[in-house]
């Protein structure tokens, strides 16, 4: 696979081995607000867009919505290589970015004025730039851009779409929250659910409860992180995990929390909501990110103030 059109290497940063680091790419719209950009974009064109950048290079872009989340992922690496300079198993943060290499010197320039930790800045003009995370060794993506996150969650990788919001950067540890059925276990429930409603979905998990469910498509960049939290103890950890779940704790707890057990998965804390709104306990949580497969729910913490992630 060729490199993408453009990568410029951060040499203001320690470059992380992508065969042994977790390595997140995010999108420049994920990142940093370019909503008013972005518009530009789309009413005038990429010429005019290139000369706003151009023009406006030395002003740095607003925080995005992942903003708080990347600070958070090097926060933990800066605690990780206290322990053990040696290490190698770290975050590694790219940005894969439609802009052109000119357009892209503000985003850049923005990241080092910020103190981003980022190794890569990849800038493709493909249609599709998805195609380019397999060859990075990109274990989790995260964009504003439906088409992209459906791409890259068909090219097998963890992916979410982020929606631009205000986000009151929380303070560190790293704190991710993820939703069971469809985000970390498969979807099989929430089909038997469909179809034969909460009663039926109940009898199909107390008949498969020593059965592990299948897998979600976030379950391989939690794994990984469960990975690196395991380096500390409990009460040292720079990573706190919470499954919040519209399970009940009383008839489908059970099967989850095995199911964990088995992956050799541990989470923090589990909430098992029964159906009701995850609003409250996000707003106590105070996550870094959300990841969510219910628009619903993805609704009810924007409302917190929770910096949210769609899987589609």
């Amino acid at each position: 696979m060729a490199e993408p059109e453009s990568t410029v290497i951060n040499t203001d940063v320690k470059q992380k081995d992508p065969s042994e680091a977790l390595v997140i790419a995010v999108t420049t719209r994920a990142i940093f607000n370019l909503e008013e950009e972005h518009k530009l974009y789309l009413e005038k064109g990429k010429e005019e867009y290139t000369r706003h950048q151009q023009a406006n290079q030395d002003k740095p872009l607003p925080p995005g919505t992942a903003f708080a989340f990347i600070q958070a992922a090097q926060y933990v690496n800066k605690k990780i290589l206290e322990s053990n300079p040696a290490e190698k198993d770290l975050f590694d943060i790219l940005v894969l970015s439609n802009n052109s290499p000119e357009s892209g010197v503000r985003i850049v320039k923005s990241a080092k004025h910020y103190g981003l930790e980022i190794s890569k800045f990849c800038f493709v003009s493909d249609e599709d730039s998805t195609q380019y995370l397999k060859s990075h060794g990109v274990k989790l993506f995260l964009s504003a851009d439906r088409t992209d996150v459906c791409n890259a969650l068909r090219r097998g990788v963890s992916a979410a779409l982020i929606f631009q919001q205000e986000v009151q950067a929380p303070s560190t540890p790293l704190r991710v929250v993820f939703d069971g059925d469809a985000v970390l276990f498969s979807d099989e429930t929430d089909q038997v659910f469909q179809r034969k409603g909460l009663e039926g979905a109940v009898q199909y998990e107390r008949a498969m409860e020593a059965v592990p469910m299948g897998e979600g498509p976030l379950k391989a960049f939690a794994m990984h992180l469960g990975k690196i939290r395991k380096k500390f103890s409990p009460e040292q950890s720079p990573i706190r995990t919470y499954l919040v779940t519209a399970r009940s704790g009383r008839d489908m707890g059970i099967r989850a929390i095995k199911t964990l057990r088995e992956w050799g998965l541990a989470i923090d804390e589990a909430f098992f909501m029964d159906g009701a709104p995850k609003g409250p306990i996000l707003a106590q949580i105070q996550p870094h990110i959300f990841f969510d497969d219910g628009l619903h729910n993805i609704q009810g913490a924007r409302d917190v103030g929770v910096p949210s992630a769609w899987v589609p």
